[in-house]
């Protein structure tokens, strides 16, 4: 209707006016009658479907039929976009609410790794940590030992300067005690040639004298060396304890902060991942909402034809003379068991119930043409029984 724009022509409103005195709509009634005229017959070995409208004008009715032919493309492109549009619109508002959350996640990545002091979650660098934190346990364990061992050599050199292994083995010392042990040997000499108050005694026992104390000040720097060197073992070991410690912290750390950022990191693939397939859907579908190419394809435009399709006066003749004849003969038999005439004995009998005793023919007296056959014609024939 609206193609062949029907519904604006006057002679179609005049008996659109006669037809229903204005009620309804023109567009309708145009429709509801075009609908009644139309014929769609679909193949059975194919999905060709043939459409055929019945009209007084030939021009029109290839018209209508052509029509319905178009509309029927246009409606199935339609039927076929209109969902795609709408879930293209639909698409379209969550691909940017997916997006506004690949940002997010970014985001908290990127102030994560901006709080944490992250450049790369790199896989060897843990391990690295990992490594060094063995080294630092290795190195506490030999300076714990060092460390014990300074103690108690320190510990020796305190109780006893000669009964120190450190002290006694000291070169200065032992050459310090030859020393004095010649020192000693030369005063028990002198003691024994000479009194108290020779010089030569006062001599020897200065000189002992002198050797004893170079040697006690020998000790005690050597006793205060080995304290020293324990001092310096235990603050060795001190160091390397607090390194194993802070180290450990830091693979703490390396591990939390390794889990924080893997868990942002799936939520930024998880994100990134759906993004990527609502994109790829949406334009799809966009595509589909777009395309204007219907899967309908017109094989042969309805064209005015030569002759009428209808009434076919032949046809109709023979079929009338068929069905006359037949309801001819039907009625005559009809008629004949109503009112059924005797034609025989038997008809008598089976009519009466009675015997038949004779029956009499009569025949026509034919004209008269002389001579002998004319004489010995019978005339009467009686039979009995």
């Amino acid at each position: 209707v609206d193609a062949l724009r029907l519904a604006s022509v006057p002679a179609v409103i005049q008996q659109f006016q006669e037809a229903n005195e204005g009620r309804g709509s023109v567009r309708d009634w145009l429709a509801d009658l075009l609908l009644r005229k139309l014929d769609i017959v679909p193949s059975r070995e194919s999905s060709v479907v043939e459409i055929s409208f019945k009209g007084a004008d030939p021009a029109f009715a290839a018209a209508v039929a052509n029509a319905f032919a178009d509309e029927y493309q246009k409606i199935t492109v339609q039927l076929k976009t209109e969902p795609a549009k709408k879930a293209s619109s639909y698409l379209n508002e969550q691909t940017r609410q997916l997006r506004d959350n690949v940002e997010a996640a970014q985001a908290r990545l990127s102030k994560y790794q901006q709080e944490k002091g992250i450049v790369s979650l790199d896989p060897n660098r843990i391990d690295v940590e990992l490594a060094r934190l063995s080294d630092l346990s290795a190195q506490l364990v030999q300076a714990q030992s060092a460390a014990m061992e300074g103690n108690s050599r320190q510990a020796a050199a305190h109780a006893s300067a000669l009964g120190s292994p450190d002290v006694a083995n000291n070169v200065l010392i032992q050459t310090m005690r030859a020393n004095l042990a010649m020192a000693e040997g030369k005063f028990a000499d002198t003691s024994q040639r000479y009194g108290n108050n020779h010089p030569q005694y006062l001599a020897a026992k200065a000189e002992l004298d002198k050797v004893r104390g170079a040697l006690a000040v020998a000790m005690g720097t050597v006793s205060r060396s080995v304290g020293a060197n324990a001092q310096v073992l235990r603050q060795r070991e001190a160091d390397l304890r607090a390194a194993v410690a802070e180290q450990k912290t830091r693979v703490l750390e390396l591990n939390r902060a390794r889990d924080e950022l893997g868990v942002l990191l799936k939520d930024l693939d998880s994100a990134q991942r759906a993004f990527d397939a609502a994109s790829q859907r949406f334009s799809q579908t966009r595509i589909e909402a777009l395309s204007e190419q219907s899967d309908i394809s017109l094989l042969n435009p309805a064209v005015a034809p030569l002759e009428p399709s209808s009434p076919r006066v032949l046809l109709n003749t023979l079929v009338a003379v068929l069905l006359g004849t037949i309801l001819g003969v039907g009625l005559a038999l009809l008629l004949e068991l109503l009112n059924r005439p005797l034609r025989s004995s038997g008809d008598l009998k089976d009519m009466l119930g009675i015997p038949v005793l004779g029956t009499v023919e009569w025949q026509p007296v034919a004209a008269r043409t002389g001579g002998l056959r004319s004489l010995m014609r019978p005339r009467r024939l009686l039979r009995l029984n």
